[in-house]
């Protein structure tokens, strides 16, 4: 699962507009389960202008805004369970961010869901750039239900 299409259709479920949405390319999907994408940090990408003059990176609260949107089309896509209005991150557990991501550089994504309790749900994510990991932890969405 790559082309656009799908990726549009999957990003649909979440609450973000498309100016704030930090995955690229949907590489895979196990609905409800598992996913991988990945997003390529652009020259021109609006918050590269102040972080930081001369020596610009992708902030790492950024980075986990990405992994928690994997992690939140992984859930919404489950087929057996319906998709929650408003999700949202709504708490990290154990987040390290232990690298950058630099414009070209194409950041690695991957999130597993953990777990689901009425409108919580529960993600392990991670993130690599270059083979680098640069981000792991857990994140948990909410959404109305």
């Amino acid at each position: 699962m790559n082309d656009n299409q799908t990726l549009a259709t999957a990003l649909e479920s979440l609450p973000h507009g498309p100016e704030f949405r930090f995955i690229d390319k949907l590489l895979t999907l196990d609905p409800g389960k598992a996913g991988t994408a990945q997003y390529t940090v652009k020259e021109n990408d609006f918050f590269l202008r102040g972080h930081f003059p001369g020596h610009p990176v992708m902030p790492g609260v950024l980075i986990v805004e990405a992994a928690a949107q994997l992690a939140g089309t992984v859930a919404q896509s489950d087929p057996t369970i319906p998709p929650l209005p408003g999700l949202k991150l709504t708490a990290l557990r154990a987040i390290k961010i232990l690298g950058t991501a630099k414009p070209g550089e194409t950041i690695q994504l991957e999130a597993k869901v953990r777990g689901r309790l009425a409108n919580l749900i529960q993600a392990e994510v991670i993130a690599s750039v270059n083979g680098a990991v640069v981000l792991t932890g857990e994140v948990t969405l909410s959404g109305a239900s």
